[in-house]
């Protein structure tokens, strides 16, 4: 463990400096130097995957801040490693920090095709869009030998139901055949997320995300086999990657992008902390700055949790990022169009492997 005297400090492949207590948690530690000999802290902390058993693997959602009402996160936790995650506080629900532990105790959703079909067998269920890994990525690096998400796409596509993906990570491209079948029949969009063009940047903020080249790609791979892909722009950082967002988006439209969009950071619970911390780490010379920004789009606060303000702020910095985004959405012929709906007349329940398909009539 480090020296108590030591302030936290960046580890290899590690977004988060550091693992603050969960806030339900009644028990408080306090670092005290005794002045007995401590190790030095490793140089990186090794990932642990363990199963998560739950009931079912569809979530809902009644935001009206985001544009689907259903989900699916095939993992708890994300190795990914961004250190302004939105979802780190949800570790605080299993007794875990979130800080390095949601980057390195990670639980996958075991059974998950078995539950997913279980849940879509249901009499009544109502088909809509399913959007794949909204919470944590569902490409994150351990997919690449868990295979959860694919096992939950081959249910999707079996059965031709809806599903829209939103990631950072090129390992999406592996599903190639799965995509382009659902493609065939409106059945898939694939949206990836690009903060910076910057890579020194990327590796501090995102430290086991692909490459802004490797996601631009992606992009352009996707596009070019059919498949309606898109960019994010999220989350803009002010005074840190803001002065990316028309980079962005040209990079993405060239690649074949059809559409975009972005989100300011958002800094609820404890991200706030770990974020400021990583400023103080990285950026020292501008964290005040970036910070004092933060809180003119938010109403003076460091957080704004209300629903219309929370994705995209308020005041004269967030009505000028808005602008931006969007003349350069039209200077560049992204979002031109009526963004066409995925298809939900083609789901059909799922049946034994193999088994002859109903016809409905």
């Amino acid at each position: 463990m480090p020296r108590m005297n030591d302030r936290p400090r960046a580890r290899k492949g590690r977004g988060a400096l550091s693992n603050p207590p969960p806030r339900f948690d009644l028990r408080q530690a306090s670092a005290i130097d005794d002045g007995w000999y401590q190790e030095e802290a490793g140089e990186s902390i090794a990932t642990t995957l363990e199963p998560d058993r739950a009931r079912g693997v569809i979530t809902t959602n009644d935001s009206p801040d985001i544009p689907f009402e259903q989900s699916i996160n095939p993992y708890r936790g994300c190795s990914t490693g961004c250190v302004f995650c939105f979802a780190r506080p949800t570790h605080a629900y299993l007794g875990l920090s979130p800080g390095l532990d949601f980057e390195t105790r990670l639980f996958y959703k075991a059974d998950a095709a078995r539950v997913l079909e279980a849940e879509l067998s249901r009499d009544g269920y109502v088909v809509k869009p399913i959007m794949l890994g909204i919470n944590t990525d569902a490409y994150q690096p351990d997919e690449r030998h868990m295979r959860v998400t694919r096992s939950i796409l081959e249910v999707l596509e079996r059965t031709r139901h809806p599903v829209a993906i939103l990631s950072k990570h090129s390992l999406v491209l592996r599903d190639l055949d799965l995509l382009t079948s659902l493609a065939r029949d409106n059945l898939v969009s694939v949206a990836l997320t690009v903060v910076t063009l910057d890579d020194d940047l990327k590796r501090r903020l995102e430290p086991r995300a692909a490459s802004p080249a490797a996601r631009l790609r992606t992009i352009k791979e996707l596009s070019a086999a059919g498949i309606p892909a898109g960019v994010m722009v999220a989350p803009v950082i002010p005074a840190l990657t803001d002065h990316e967002m028309e980079r962005i988006l040209e990079a993405a439209a060239a690649a074949g992008g059809r559409w975009a969009g972005y989100t300011l950071l958002r800094l609820p619970y404890e991200v706030k902390d770990l974020f400021k911390e990583w400023l103080a780490e990285h950026y020292p010379d501008r964290a005040a700055h970036v910070m004092g920004l933060i809180r003119q789009m938010r109403g003076g606060r460091e957080n704004d949790p209300r629903f219309g303000a929370r994705m995209r702020g308020t005041g004269p910095y967030a009505l000028l990022l808005r602008s931006r985004f969007r003349l350069a959405c039209q200077r560049l012929g992204l979002n031109s169009g009526s963004r066409e709906n995925l298809d939900t007349t083609r789901f059909r329940p799922p049946g034994p492997r193999g088994a002859q398909l109903q016809l409905g009539w």
